[in-house]
């Protein structure tokens, strides 16, 4: 059954009604809803963290047999309801679907993007307060002593780096540069850049702040910000804009009010910004070169890629199921479909490359 439904959730990826019409006719196997219902509560209970092992082993061999440097990130998946449960809850929703319940998807991938570990998680859970329960049943499971954990700027706290030196983690985060202290703003403005060079400088007794500089990153910056400029005067041209608006969302923080109610753009605000143009920063205390973290840090993109083929191609959701215990099944078989999908992508890149 557990083939038959991962398989299925790879060349057909429909409800579990459909996918017993599908496997009768294509795969000559005989089987009803209620049949598959009772394995997804089988596979909850009793064989999910089994199915993580697997993976995790499969993982290591592929790697030749260690894991020292994980990437994190997390999704939303949105479920067509109104009603909130224990685990389906609203929040913050990066399909922009927030009025509809929830869940978060934590994942972590190694280097190559194979998948050895995930978990879900209420859907109002901060992205932030997601990463150390992950890891750390992930190093206690498997005794991993040394780990690396790469994330993006969604996780940069300075409670979270704590915690994670607490726990003997080395870490590589995104740096949100702009909201660093003056001090080392300044610092990072006074560096003159070339395409693809490193700055660093010290954040503080424990941290190293990395600075990159991209040309091609420069004008995709001015470009963004055109647009969002030129959206923000329309608005205000049509007096669509409300005091609301006025806040530090995006490029509404350009904005500015002058007397009660008169909403204007801030030009000083805009050239300021023009200053960060092509600037990237990072967060590490590794020893690892300012190179070595630049290019690890950029593998993040694997889970970026992890995260969209769940829900383009193996179609993760929309959710078929209201129960905790076989949304989290349904998951178990998503993360697997997905595994598979990275073996046969491994396998295919030998062959055309024997």
């Amino acid at each position: 059954m557990f083939r038959k439904l991962v398989i299925s959730r790879l060349c057909y990826p429909v409800s579990k009604l459909k996918t017993t019409e599908y496997l009768w006719p294509y795969k000559g196997y005989v089987t009803d809803e209620d049949k598959i219902y009772r394995y997804l509560d089988k596979l909850n209970k009793t064989q999910k963290r089994t199915v993580q092992c697997i993976s995790y082993k499969h993982t290591l061999q592929v790697l030749g047999g260690q894991i020292s440097m994980v990437f994190y990130d997390v999704t939303t998946l949105y479920f067509e309801a109104s009603e909130e449960d224990e685990l389906r809850k609203t929040g913050y929703s990066k399909d922009g679907r927030h009025q509809n319940p929830q869940i978060v998807l934590g994942l972590l991938v190694s280097k190559g993007g194979y998948p050895p570990a995930y978990e879900i998680f209420e859907g109002g859970k901060f992205e932030g307060h997601t990463v150390l329960p992950v890891i750390n049943l992930f190093r206690r499971k498997y005794k991993v002593s040394e780990l690396v954990v790469v994330a993006d700027a969604g996780l940069l706290s300075d409670k979270n780096m704590r915690v994670l030196r607490e726990n003997k983690y080395c870490y590589i985060l995104g740096a949100r540069i702009k909201n660093e202290s003056d001090w080392i703003k300044s610092e990072i403005l006074k560096q003159t850049l070339s395409n693809g060079e490193v700055a660093e400088l010290k954040k503080d007794d424990t941290n190293r702040l990395i600075i990159s500089y991209s040309s091609s990153r420069d004008v995709r910056d001015a470009i963004n910000r055109q647009r969002g400029v030129q959206k923000l005067n329309k608005l205000i041209e049509t007096g669509k804009l409300t005091k609301k608006q006025v806040n530090n969302k995006g490029y509404n923080r350009f904005l500015k009010l002058d007397g009660e109610v008169k909403i204007t753009l801030d030009e000083a605000k805009v050239e300021q910004d023009k200053k960060w143009n092509g600037l990237k920063g990072y967060v590490t205390n590794c020893t690892l070169s300012k190179e070595e973290i630049i290019t690890n840090y950029g593998y993040l993109w694997q889970i970026e890629k992890a995260f969209r083929v769940a829900k383009s191609e193996i179609k993760i959701r929309p959710f078929y199921h209201r129960l905790k215990g076989r949304i989290e099944a349904h998951v178990c078989i998503a993360f697997v479909a997905y595994k598979l999908y990275k073996e046969l992508e491994r396998l295919l890149k030998e062959k055309t490359q024997a």
